[in-house]
């Protein structure tokens, strides 16, 4: 099925060119009556039932509306122009919205790709840009949209973690935007054979499942210590070795091994605790 235009014109011109119909038709019974004619009273009959069939096929089409035209059961097209408007007669004319709708997909419970089971739901935002598709290829296009959606986001939803400290990995909770992208794609490709455009889509709920939701905030408080912990010693290592090159160059100062030793370890130390350190004066070796 493919959309169409179909046979259409101005209602405002039909109706005019109908009334002209309607009065020579009886005109032409005033002939028979006045000249006792037959022939010119079955031509008004026909004029008559020729404006009574087309008055039938007067159809109005609301803005954002569609109205599919059916012809004994067949298709024969589409008018999307809104107005009045006079078209083929004795047609079924089934009106179709043409407006942007949006619906929150159900609350889900799926396993990321970790097999963590998440909650997860979005707010798919769509319209029909097919008439013919999403009345006839579907049964009910908005049950379609409805199940599609829910079955692209658990799909999506379980080729992701939830979360995750490495900076090249794409999460659900780090790139909503990447992955609410990713599950508009997927949905415009099962929705065309509704008819469907897909406009936007955006995850609305992410979380733990209620039975893990504890846990799990333990796991990642652990695993934000840790990240934490190797960026201070990474950072702690960096800044040690430039004050030694920078004592060392500037100061025209050369350290034996063991006095080296001893500055790297008090450095770290410094750097790394996070408790406040106690300086201590180094007055020298004490001799009995």
């Amino acid at each position: 099925m493919k959309e169409k235009n179909t046979f259409h014109i101005n209602g405002y011109l039909g109706l005019l060119i109908l009334l002209i119909m309607v009065l020579s038709g009886g005109f032409l019974f005033y002939l028979t009556v006045m000249n006792e004619t037959i022939g010119t009273a079955i031509f008004g009959a026909v004029i008559w039932i020729i404006a009574g069939l087309f008055f039938s096929s007067l159809t109005i089409v609301s803005p954002n509306e569609a109205k599919a035209i059916l012809f004994f059961g067949k298709y024969l097209g589409t008018i999307k122009e809104n107005g009045l408007f006079i078209t083929t007669p004795l047609t079924q004319k089934i009106s179709l919205s043409l407006k942007v709708r949006n619906f929150n997909t159900a609350l889900l419970k799926v396993n990321d790709s970790d097999g963590n089971p998440i909650e997860i739901s979005a707010v798919v935002v769509f319209k029909v840009v097919d008439s013919s598709k999403a009345l006839f290829s579907v049964d009910n296009y908005r049950d379609f949209v409805a199940i599609q959606s829910e079955t692209a986001l658990r799909h999506i939803a379980s080729q992701y973690p939830y979360d995750t400290f490495e900076d090249q990995d794409i999460t659900l909770r780090g790139n909503t935007a990447e992955v609410s992208e990713k599950l508009k794609t997927e949905l415009e490709e099962r929705l065309e054979i509704a008819g469907v455009e897909v406009i936007e889509t955006r995850l609305n709920h992410l979380a733990y499942a209620t039975e893990i939701a504890s846990a799990m905030l333990q796991r990642q408080q652990a695993r934000a210590i840790l990240s934490a912990r190797q960026t201070i010693v990474e950072g702690a290592v960096s800044m040690t070795q430039m004050a030694l090159e920078q004592i060392e160059n500037g100061q025209d100062i050369q350290f034996t091994d063991d006095r080296r030793v001893q500055l790297i370890n008090n450095l770290l130390v410094s750097i790394i605790t996070d408790k406040g350190t106690q300086p201590v004066i180094n007055t020298g070796d004490v001799k009995d």
